[in-house]
């Protein structure tokens, strides 16, 4: 298994994860925010879609973040649609992209780093970020599911996979 293939499996397994993140959270809750500093838990969902986008334009050879629109969508729905619409097409790509693709040099917010590389940043901002919004589902009053292992919400029966809910 190359480096693509092994970034690939994890980046869906990952997906999948951070999707059930974001539809455990409390969808009449979106304006929610921890802290005044802190974006709200819209805006904070509407990021792991916008994080997507970021795989793309690497392979594209150029990151203008002044491109994305601002705009959070309205319901948590909206905003799961174009995460998958946005995360198939940053497979698609990634799948497709050749090494040399892969392998080029771009410019990632003042660093020139591979494509490879950015998407790897970006899949590790993305878990930092599902690891933020969990907090947010506690704080809202949602139940957190488990991520990496059990929550107190979701513990693990003895083979460790998620107990059925109760």
């Amino acid at each position: 298994m190359n480096e693509k293939e092994m970034f690939l499996n994890v980046k869906e397994r990952e997906y999948q994860t951070t999707v059930r993140v974001l539809k455990a959270f409390p969808a009449d809750k979106l304006s929610f925010k921890p802290h005044e500093k802190s974006k709200s838990a819209g805006e904070l969902a509407y990021n792991f879609a916008l994080e997507e986008r970021v795989n793309t334009d690497a392979l594209n050879g150029k990151i203008d973040f002044s491109v994305y629109d601002n705009k959070v969508p309205a319901t948590m729905g909206e905003i799961l649609t174009l995460l998958e619409k946005n995360h198939k097409a940053s497979m698609d790509a990634i799948k497709s992209a050749s090494e040399e693709q892969t392998n080029q040099i771009v410019d990632f917010a003042g660093m020139k780093i591979r494509a490879m590389d950015v998407f790897g940043f970006m899949m590790m901002d993305s878990i930092h970020h599902r690891g933020q919004f969990s907090v947010y589902i506690r704080l809202a009053g949602g139940l957190v599911p488990s991520i990496y292992g059990p929550s107190a919400d979701e513990p693990w029966d003895g083979e460790h996979k998620p107990a059925e809910a109760n």
